[in-house]
């Protein structure tokens, strides 16, 4: 099965899905990355330029990925803080998604504003979820749409499911007990995100969140999503 993530920031696939995607690729699924945006405003440094910061994060994501097992990235270079739901970010997502021959798509879920009580959810995060799903329908598919794609090779595909992350409403849980502590390493691996790259402590944080329980009462751990069948 082709597995691809797409998101707005390096270590996104990591705080996102980071358990679930080191499951899927340790399955013998081919799961692939794109990174639309280089994160180039993500730090408080002064000592850095936004170029700087992109070309630092896009290597943190790359050692991030192999620690999962994960090695076919792609990276868009658009604007970090500035992404909006235009034709032109459709069709690059819809040529990615005809490039991976993708069965399953996870990203961003777009219909979260903020979680809970817990802070605003960042607008790139919400423009990738809407910018994945019209590029899935109609685009990925219609030989209308986007007709320079199949000008360029690529040939209509249709995925089959998408998983959004960090929903307010999931509909599927993702049994990754056996992952958190590769979650962990991959996490720790975005240095210039993660002051105290620690990843037992992370380890730790990350099972906190991902402790369930089921209606017997036993335990485990999950990553939660809102799973859309196409």
């Amino acid at each position: 099965m082709n597995i691809l993530c797409v998101v707005a920031h390096p270590d996104d696939p990591e705080f996102f899905a980071g358990a679930t995607l080191a499951r899927w690729a340790a399955e013998g699924n081919h799961v692939s990355y794109v990174l639309v945006t280089g994160g180039q405003k993500g730090t408080d440094r002064t000592d850095i330029t936004p170029h700087e910061l992109a070309v630092l994060r896009e290597g943190e994501q790359t050692k991030a990925a192999a620690v999962l097992g994960i090695h076919d990235l792609r990276f868009l270079h658009y604007v970090d803080g500035e992404l909006i739901n235009t034709l032109e970010l459709q069709r690059d997502i819809a040529r990615e998604i005809r490039r991976a021959k993708a069965d399953v798509l996870v990203t961003t879920d777009h219909q979260t504003i903020h979680s809970g009580s817990r802070g605003i959810n960042h607008n790139d995060h919400r423009v990738m979820g809407l910018a994945v799903c019209d590029a899935i329908f109609p685009a990925a598919n219609n030989r209308m749409y986007f007709p320079e794609l199949l000008a360029e090779g690529f040939e209509l595909h249709a995925p089959k499911e998408v998983y959004f992350a960090g929903p307010v409403a999931p509909n599927t849980w993702v049994d990754v007990g056996n992952y958190l502590g590769l979650k962990a390493r991959a996490v720790c691996e975005h240095k210039s995100q993660v002051k105290d790259p620690d990843p037992e402590k992370f380890e730790m944080r990350m099972r906190q969140g991902a402790l369930r329980m089921k209606a017997d009462g036993t335990m485990w751990f999950a990553e939660a999503f809102r799973r859309v069948s196409l």
